[in-house]
């Protein structure tokens, strides 16, 4: 019996997916728990929209997140840390600063867990702090650090 699957199902498939089993396995286990539908001729149908649909819905993610890349590649925030004798920090700037900042400064949302440090940010400079907007698109922000 062909069946589409609603979720994941270990050693059978994953969600979306139209995969053959047998009928008993289908019946007893998979279409009780709601696993996965019969493969109609409308279902099949649905299930080949609905994939057109996300793939539509991934390349515009994709655009999206390639025209906020361009946005931020000349754009630079800058933060004011606390410094004592000969310039050494209290502390270091972490992403969670770097956030707040750029939505002060720059009026945009980015989100910390996305922000990718290369070295701690321990002393003042200017860094380039990476952003991950999509699996296939990376994003700079140039963070300028100035003491108090």
């Amino acid at each position: 019996m062909e069946i589409i699957l609603l979720e994941d199902v270990k050693s059978v498939g994953k969600k979306g997916e139209l995969v053959s089993v047998s009928d008993g396995y289908a019946r007893n286990f998979l279409l009780k728990k709601k696993l996965g539908m019969e493969a109609t001729a409308k279902n099949k149908n649905d299930l080949k929209l609905q994939k057109a649909n996300e793939e539509k819905r991934k390349q515009e993610m994709l655009e999206e997140a390639k025209r906020f890349a361009e946005e931020l590649k000349d754009k630079s925030i800058e933060i004011k840390i606390k410094t004592g004798e000969g310039g050494r920090t209290f502390g270091s700037v972490s992403t969670k600063e770097i956030a707040e900042a750029a939505k002060k400064q720059l009026g945009m949302e980015i989100e910390k867990k996305k922000m990718q440090l290369d070295v701690p940010v321990k002393a003042c400079g200017t860094y380039r702090v990476k952003i991950k907007l999509h699996p296939k698109v990376t994003g700079e922000l140039i963070v300028k650090v100035t003491e108090k």
